[in-house]
């Protein structure tokens, strides 16, 4: 494995620990949260070294990881972004849960887009016109199918099992976000990013 992608493995899991302690804090479940700070890092390393392994004979291995690593920190982006929301407003359904969940997907979105384009598809080149505006495409493709999904779970199915409104309306995210997991992955791989 590469030095930078130990250590940018490394930075991926203290960010996500650091983001999943304050989101399980907004959501009430805060105890011994801070362990994911410690515990993302490590394990984040480990699983870019193992894919690092395995990768050596499938290159396609390695940079799933690394997708999977990075969606992994857009998810918890995207996550973070609406707790935040949320958490200023005290609104967790309707049309601003919608307007909400639109920007913290923005957000993610962009991070993405660097970090993909950089880091796990390696395209060192500048910006280009024509692949940003395949990336633009895709994410307006992966944004509809990111804030559809979430606003159908949260405002159509609504909060199932006793699952309080705040849970559930992040359960929604978290839903959304696997299935715009699968799109990006594909689109990424095979149109806004093939060598």
């Amino acid at each position: 494995m590469k030095k930078i992608d130990s250590i940018l493995s490394i930075i991926i899991g203290l960010i996500v620990g650091i983001f999943s302690s304050y989101i399980l804090g907004q959501v009430g479940l805060a105890a011994n949260s801070w362990i994911f700070i410690i515990l993302f890092p490590i394990l984040a390393f480990l699983g870019m070294y193992i894919a690092s392994f395995l990768g050596q004979k499938f290159l396609f291995i390695y940079q799933a990881a690394k997708f999977f690593l990075v969606g992994v920190l857009n998810t918890l982006i995207d996550i973070g972004v609406l707790s935040l929301f949320i958490s200023l407003s005290d609104i967790t359904k309707g049309v601003f849960y919608s307007v909400f969940k639109a920007i913290s997907f923005l957000a993610a979105t962009t991070n993405s887009y660097f970090w993909n384009k950089f880091w796990t598809f390696e395209k060192r080149e500048d910006v280009k016109t024509q692949e940003f505006f395949k990336f633009l495409v895709a994410t307006i493709v992966g944004f509809i199918i990111n804030v559809g999904v979430a606003s159908f779970v949260v405002n159509v199915l609504g909060p199932q099992g006793g699952i309080s409104e705040k849970i559930w309306a992040m359960l929604g995210a978290v839903i959304a976000a696997f299935f715009a997991f699968v799109w990006n992955f594909l689109v990424s791989k095979f149109i806004v990013f093939k060598k």
